[in-house]
Order: structure tokens, then sequence, then C-alpha cells
């Protein structure tokens, strides 16, 4: 009987779609930031004078971001025809579309924690400017794109490859801890070029990531259902996208810090 935990698809098909996933955030864009940088006239002999135009553009910042939809759009429309097998079986059913004895409680009170969590990494390891912070900078429509990535496409878009798809394939065939540990992983490696600049990764985030990757994991383990971790995950990300976008009200502050969201700001920034 075809369930989460019996999908209608192997492991080669679950890789197969990771890296489908990956594909589309990577290419998706370029297809529209290209033609842009060619005809600015720049040198595209000069690798570092083009990276520099795509970080402060802002028209190549937008063409950067906004595509994204798009891939999230095609990687869902993917999984979907994996899911159902051409409609053949139930997207929610097969991918199981309960809270398996979830609260919404759970979800808040895991996000406090991973602030918590983030706090403590950021003083251990201290901060490094990623690319993805450099990216929005200076720009309020990347910020209001980021946060509506952020909060509703990558939660349901993530949930469904990685703890749908993956999870699923990878538990039947390879257990439980092998499971957990190959997700886990794959989550985390897509995250950490976004999250590193010069090849230095921000390790305060990059941990923070590789946890909360584990505890979805876990949870999508502990459920057999995929719904709670698009909750779990919408709500974290829903948070921080709520400060990015309060940021500028407090950044004027005399101590910006001293609020609970000024220190979200603080450490996510």
């Amino acid at each position: 009987m075809i369930s989460p935990s019996n999908p209608p698809w192997n492991g080669w098909v679950a890789l197969g779609y990771w890296l489908l996933s990956v594909l589309f955030i990577v290419f998706v864009p370029a297809v529209f930031l290209f033609p842009y940088i060619a005809s600015q006239g720049l040198d595209l002999r000069n690798q570092q004078a083009i990276l520099e135009f795509v970080r402060t553009d802002h028209t190549a910042i937008i063409l950067q971001l906004a595509p994204i939809i798009l891939a999230h759009i095609l990687t869902i429309a993917a999984g979907w025809l994996i899911v159902t097998r051409l409609n053949r079986y139930s997207f929610r059913q097969t991918l199981g579309w309960h809270m398996g004895g979830f609260r919404w409680w759970h979800a808040v009170a895991i996000t406090i924690f991973f602030y918590a969590l983030g706090f403590l990494m950021t003083s251990v390891f201290g901060r490094v400017e990623n690319e993805f912070e450099r990216l929005i900078q200076g720009s309020r429509t990347a910020v209001y794109l980021v946060a509506f990535l952020a909060t509703f496409t990558a939660p349901l878009v993530e949930e469904v490859v990685y703890r749908g798809v993956l999870y699923s394939a990878f538990q039947r065939r390879l257990g439980f801890t092998f499971a957990v540990i190959l997700v886990t992983t794959l989550f985390t490696i897509v995250h950490v070029p976004q999250y590193s600049q010069n090849s230095v990764p921000d390790y305060a985030t990059v941990i923070t990531l590789l946890c909360l990757s584990l505890v979805l994991t876990l949870i999508r383990a502990w459920t057999g259902n995929l719904l709670p971790c698009i909750i779990l995950h919408t709500v974290f990300n829903g948070v921080q996208s709520i400060a990015l976008i309060a940021e500028p009200f407090f950044e004027s502050a005399p101590d910006p810090t001293v609020t609970p969201t000024g220190l979200f700001l603080h450490l996510f920034r």
C-alpha cells in the first residue's frame, strides 16, 4: 500500500529530484540574469567586475531573486509528477498531510530554541558577513522578495524535496538512521554557499541550519507525516522574514539589541 513510508519512487529517483531542484535554483535565475549582464557592456572576462556588478546593481539583484519563484514552481511540478505518478496517487496522502501528534505550540517552542542556539553559536564562532547578506543590503525590494520566498514558497518546496521525497525513499531502503543522516547533510550542504563569504562559511548559521535540518527530519520520522515539517519551517522562516522587514525600524534605536526582536536582528542580519 502506498504511504509516506512506502512511496512509489526509489532512492535513485529521489536523488535525481534533489539534483534537479538544485539545478533549477542555479540555472533559472541565470537565464534571466546573463542577458542583462551582457547588455551592460561589461568585460565578461573580468570575473571580479561581474561579481561586484551582480552584488550591487539593483536590477541584477532582483533578477537573481525573483526567478527563484519560477524555480520553486518547477520544482513542485516535478515533485507532483514523482509523488502522484501522473495523478495515480494523492499528493498529500502519499507525503503525509496529518499532524501526527505535532502541535502549533511545538513549532513556536522549537523556533524559540533555535533563536537561543543561534545566539550561542554566534557568541562562540562570531559572525561572517555572507553572500546572502551582501545581496539584500541596500535594496528593500530584495528584502521583500526574500521574505516572500522564505515564508511562502521555500518551506513547502524544501520540505517536499528533503523530508518528503528524499526521506521517504531513503528510510525504506537504508533505514531510519542513515536516512536521517543523509537528508540532514544534503539540506545543510546546499545552504553552505549561501551563507559563506570568500569560501569561509558563517559557522554559526551553518551549524544552526544543520541542527534545524536534523530536528525537521526527526519530526518527519516521529510523526510519519510531512505537514508538521512544513509548519515548523514556515514559522521559523516567517519570524525571520518579519524581523528582516522590521530591521530599519530598529536600526535607529539607541541600543537595538535590547529587545527580543533587536537581539534576533543582531544574530541573523
